[in-house]
């Protein structure tokens, strides 16, 4: 999941983004609204972490704006203000949680997993594709039943091939969704995550594989899906 922050304290900004990154997330961090609205226009996000004061504006006002454009995005607002009318401001501003400073960053994870999950209520919380199962939450994966330990960049990958199994994944979706703006990415390193999680599934035994579609991207399939049966086919032609 790619999480957008927004916030100008250097120190905050460096541990949430380690912290985060740790947990399976891809984070963008951003210090302004100017930079912040850029961002929005360049990728997706399943999440928004927003200070309330900005070096540029208000963080609040900002997020009524985009509430009225129609974007439905989490977001959870954090400040050092604490106040009860700022509070009730911030949720009726379209915020989904607030966080009061200075942060505890394990209950910022905590809040964002609830929020998360909210946002997904009407989806299935875990999702099966042959005989794996991945809680998108929990950044969790199991094969058979059994727990299957990969590191966090092959976790990514495989929710993203998820997200559309059967289907192919472009190269270039899986890349935005991996990485954030100021990620060193090598040329092959897509090659490697995919390399990886193939190994792991073979050696877990899962019933589904990793197809490459040269030169477009890769596409999650189960291993027994049959061919095309040419016989079929023509049996339904008059």
């Amino acid at each position: 999941m790619r999480i957008l922050l927004v916030d100008r304290d250097a120190a905050f900004v460096r541990a949430a983004k380690e912290t985060l990154l740790v947990c399976g997330f891809a984070v963008d961090v951003i210090h302004t609204l100017d930079e912040a609205e850029t961002a929005l226009g360049c990728a997706s996000y399943h999440i928004l972490l927003l200070e309330l004061v900005l070096p540029d504006g208000n963080g609040l006002d900002w997020l009524k704006q985009l509430r009225r454009e129609g974007c439905s995005m989490p977001a959870m607002m954090m400040s050092n203000l604490n106040d009860l009318g700022t509070r009730i401001a911030i949720f009726n501003g379209g915020a989904d949680d607030f966080l009061p400073k200075p942060v505890s960053l394990d209950e910022l994870i905590a809040r964002m997993r609830a929020i998360l999950r909210r946002s997904t209520q009407m989806t299935a919380p875990v999702v099966t594709f042959g005989n794996l199962h991945f809680d998108p939450i929990g950044r969790q994966v199991s094969v058979g039943g059994r727990p299957l330990r990969i590191a966090r960049r092959e976790v990514c990958i495989l929710e993203h091939l998820l997200s559309r199994a059967g289907r192919t994944v472009p190269r270039a979706s899986l890349e935005e969704g991996l990485y954030a703006f100021d990620d060193e990415v090598s040329t092959n390193a897509l090659e490697v995550g995919i390399y990886r999680l193939r190994t792991h599934l073979s050696n877990s035994d899962a019933t589904l594989r990793i197809k490459t579609a040269r030169g477009v991207g890769y596409a999650l399939e189960l291993k027994n899906d049959p061919p095309p049966c040419r016989s079929n086919l023509k049996t339904t032609l008059p």
